[in-house]
C-alpha cells in the first residue's frame, strides 16, 4: 500500500504539473488575433506555450542566399553563415516567432520558416533590413535659416527617393551640414526637412538594447534603448556639452524625432518618439537589437502559405485524429473490455502529458510533429496491446489474479523496451541529421515514446494495483 500511494502520488503530480503548463497555451489561443499581436510586440508573450509552425498557422517560407563575394577578406565563408544564420535567428525570435526552423542549405544558402507572416515585404525586411542609428545635433544657425528657406521654395522633394540632395540646396550647403528628411506623417504624408551637423556624434554601435514601451500618458508606443558602458560614457558627454541644443534620432538617414536636451543624461538610456504604429515601433527595436548581417543575403525563392490552407490542415487534422482517437478507444473497449478501458485512459493521459511537455518547451507543432505525436501513441496503444495479450496467456492457465497481471507485465516488458529503444535510435538519427519537418517528427516522436512508455507501463500497472486492493475474483480482459 506504501508503494501504491507512492505511484498514485506520482501519477497526480504529473497530471497537474500538466493541466498547468497547458493552461497557458489555451488561454493564449482564447485570445483574439489582434490581442495576440499586441502583446507580442509589447514583449508579453507567455514562456511555455504550444506555437504553431508554417503549416499550421500559414506565412512565408524563404531560401535566403549569402553574398560570399561581399564578405570581408579574412572572414571565413563558414563562420560568415554561422553569424547570419544566428543574426537571422535573433531577428526572428525577438519579432517573437519562437523555434522556427532556420537552417543551413548548402555552402551559401540558408532556409527560412516565418509562421504568421504573410506579407512578402515584411518578412523581406524583417531578414534583410540592418537599421543604422546616429545621433546628431540639429543647426539653428542663421545659415541653416537661409537652407530652410530655399527648401521651402523649391517645387520638388529636397531629397530624392534615392536619397539625393536637390542640386539647388546641395550648391548652398557647406562640408559641415548636411540635410535629412523627417518621418512622414502618415495622415498628410507632409514631410519636414533638417538641416543637421554632418558629424555624428553617437552611433547606434554601442547600442546594448532597444525595446518597445508605450507612453504613460496616451499610450502611445516608443522606443527604449540603451547604451553599453562606453556608449552610455560618450551619450553623457555629448549631452553634457549641448545643453538646450536639438538632438536628431536619425534612423536610416530619416529623423525620427529631435527633442531639445534639457539636461545631461546618464546611465545611457533613452527613447525614440515618432507617432509609431505598434508594428513599426516593434519592427525598428528589432533592427536595431539584431546588428548588421557580415554581408547582404539575397531571396531567391519565396513561398507564401496562406493562413485559410494554414486553418484547413488544422480542421483536417483535427478532424483525422479525433476519428482515429475514437475508433481506437472504442475498439480496445469492445475487444479487451476492462482492460481495453484502462489502456484507453492511459492513452488519454499520453496526450495531455505530452502537449504539456511541447507547450513548457516553447515547442513549434508542424503536421509532421503531428504525424511524430500519433505514432508515439500508437506505440503506446500497442505496448497495452502486449500487456493485455500476455494476461490472457496467463488467465487460460487459471492463475491467480494479482499473479497474472504481475507475469503479464513482466513479460510484456521485453517487447516493448525493445521496439521503443529501436524506434528512439531512430528518431535520434532523424533529428540529428534532418532538417525542418523531419526535426519536427523526430522531436515529438522521442518525447511522446517516453511519455508513452510512462503511461502504457507505470500508469497502467497502478491502476490494476489499485484495483487490486478491493480483492477482484475476476479479470476483464
Amino acid at each position: 500500500m506504501k508503494a501504491l500511494h507512492w505511484k498514485m502520488s506520482v501519477i497526480l503530480a504529473v497530471i497537474l504539473l500538466s493541466l498547468f503548463s497547458l493552461y497557458f497555451t489555451f488561454e493564449w489561443y482564447s485570445k483574439s488575433p489582434q490581442e495576440r499581436e499586441k502583446l507580442e510586440a509589447m514583449k508579453q508573450r507567455p514562456k511555455h506555450i504550444l506555437n504553431l509552425g508554417l503549416d499550421l498557422r500559414g506565412g512565408t517560407h524563404l531560401l535566403l542566399e549569402l553574398e560570399i563575394d561581399k564578405l570581408d577578406k579574412n572572414e571565413k565563408i563558414t563562420d560568415a553563415m554561422q553569424r547570419a544564420i544566428e543574426i537571422i535567428r535573433n531577428r526572428v525570435d525577438a519579432y517573437g516567432i519562437a523555434e522556427t526552423p532556420i537552417a543551413k542549405v548548402g555552402d551559401r544558402w540558408i532556409s527560412v520558416d516565418l509562421p504568421g507572416i504573410s506579407k512578402t515585404e515584411q518578412a523581406e525586411a524583417l531578414i534583410g533590413k540592418t537599421a543604422q542609428l546616429k545621433f546628431m545635433l540639429v543647426n539653428e544657425s542663421t545659415q541653416a535659416a537661409k537652407i530652410q528657406e530655399e527648401i521651402s521654395k523649391l517645387n520638388k522633394p529636397a531629397i530624392d527617393k534615392d536619397g539625393n540632395i536637390a542640386p539647388e540646396i546641395k550648391k548652398i550647403l557647406p562640408p559641415n551640414l548636411t540635410i535629412l528628411k523627417g518621418k512622414s506623417d502618415r495622415e498628410t504624408s507632409d514631410v519636414k526637412y533638417y538641416v543637421l551637423e554632418s558629424k555624428v556624434e553617437v552611433t547606434g554601435a554601442y547600442l546594448e538594447n532597444a525595446r518597445v514601451e508605450t507612453d504613460a500618458q496616451f499610450g502611445m508606443p516608443n522606443i527604449a534603448f540603451s547604451f553599453n558602458k562606453e556608449g552610455g560614457k560618450l551619450f553623457e558627454e555629448l549631452t553634457a556639452r549641448n545643453v538646450e541644443r536639438f538632438l536628431a534620432i536619425v534612423l536610416d538617414d530619416v529623423v525620427y524625432t529631435a527633442p531639445r536636451i534639457k539636461t545631461k543624461i546618464t546611465g545611457g538610456k533613452g527613447i525614440i518618439e515618432g507617432n509609431f504604429t505598434m508594428e513599426e515601433a516593434r519592427d525598428i527595436a528589432l533592427v536595431l537589437r539584431s546588428g548588421a548581417l557580415p554581408a547582404p543575403v539575397k531571396i531567391i525563392e519565396k513561398r507564401v502559405v496562406g493562413p485559410t490552407l494554414g486553418q484547413d490542415s488544422i480542421s483536417k487534422g483535427v478532424k483525422a485524429s479525433l476519428i482515429g482517437f475514437i475508433a481506437v478507444v472504442i475498439f480496445m473497449i469492445i475487444y479487451y473490455r476492462g482492460g481495453g478501458f484502462v489502456a484507453d485512459v492511459a492513452l488519454g493521459l499520453n496526450f495531455i502529458i505530452l502537449l504539456a511537455v511541447l507547450s513548457y518547451f516553447n515547442a513549434t507543432l508542424t503536421l509532421p510533429g503531428i504525424a511524430g505525436m500519433i505514432l508515439s501513441l500508437a506505440m503506446a496503444v500497442d505496448a497495452n496491446v502486449l500487456i493485455l495479450e500476455r494476461m490472457r496467456e496467463e488467465l487460460d492457465l487459471k492463475k491467480p489474479i494479482p499473479i497474472i497481471i504481475s507475469t503479464a507485465y513482466e513479460k510484456a516488458w521485453s517487447a516493448i523496451f525493445d521496439s521503443n529503444l529501436t524506434t528512439w535510435i531512430t528518431s535520434v538519427f532523424l533529428f540529428q541529421f534532418g532538417s525542418g519537418p523531419v526535426k519536427g517528427f523526430a522531436t515529438t516522436l522521442t518525447i511522446g515514446l517516453v511519455i508513452g512508455v510512462f503511461t502504457s507501463v507505470f500508469v497502467t500497472r497502478t491502476i490494476y494495483d489499485f484495483w487490486l486492493t478491493s480483492n477482484p475474483k475476476k479479470l476483464s480482459v
